[in-house]
């Protein structure tokens, strides 16, 4: 459930801060070489959702057992961790790595890529967690719908 928490916070405030610099978002995307012109855009509104809507459902329900919430932010920590790195690999220079669009700028440097590998190691914490989790309680109308114990007669 703190991981949870944790990582809506930190998925809200790259949601709000890429929102709120939506104008560079496409040209910071572009700079990692992999899209230009509307697919940066588009990759730009798909980061954006799922960072938020991961954020508002780890916010409000972090003991969701749901696999949605997990799925958008698995796929949000993959597709920042490949655009870092091949970018990495490929030598190219970026001023801002984009995370909170153009706030807490960092340039990408080998710790972005400790924080991406941290991401993928908080996915994997996530998928892992519904395995061991504790026997759900039945539900009132599973309770409901339970056959009618006899009655006593007196």
């Amino acid at each position: 459930m703190i991981l949870r928490l944790v990582l809506g916070a930190v998925l809200a405030a790259m949601a709000l801060g890429q929102l709120a610099s939506f104008d560079a978002m496409p040209p910071i995307l572009t700079a990692y070489g992999l899209t230009s012109g509307a697919g940066s855009t588009a990759l730009a509104v798909a980061l954006i959702c799922a960072e938020a809507v991961t954020a508002v459902w780890f916010l409000a329900r972090p003991r969701s057992r749901a696999a949605t919430p997990v799925w958008l932010y698995t796929g949000v920590a993959v597709v920042w961790t490949v655009l870092a790195v091949q970018a990495f690999a490929r030598g190219l220079v970026l001023a801002n790595c984009g995370c909170f669009g153009t706030y807490l700028t960092q340039p990408l440097r080998w710790y972005v890529l400790i924080e991406d590998a941290l991401m993928l190691l908080y996915a994997w914490l996530l998928w892992r967690g519904p395995r061991r989790a504790r026997p759900v309680l039945p539900t009132a109308e599973a309770a409901c719908t339970a056959a009618p114990t006899p009655r006593e007669n007196h």
